[in-house]
């Protein structure tokens, strides 16, 4: 299985958001100051299909 996690995080970032802090376990909180919502990124995340969960939520237009 592909590791997207990396993938993702790349994208974050390139779209204007930030990592905010660590969540539980592995997760993190990103945010966007464009964007009144946080976003909960898995530190594994082992999916297409949870990688573009969260670019949707994201609001950003990329697939996996």
């Amino acid at each position: 299985m592909a590791e997207y996690e990396k993938k993702v995080r790349k994208i974050l970032k390139a779209n204007g958001w930030d990592f905010l802090r660590q969540g539980k376990g592995d997760h993190e909180i990103w945010a966007n100051p464009l964007f009144s919502h946080k976003l909960t990124v898995d530190g594994k995340i082992k999916s297409r299909h949870s990688a573009n969960g969260i670019m949707k939520s994201a609001n950003i237009k990329h697939k996996f």
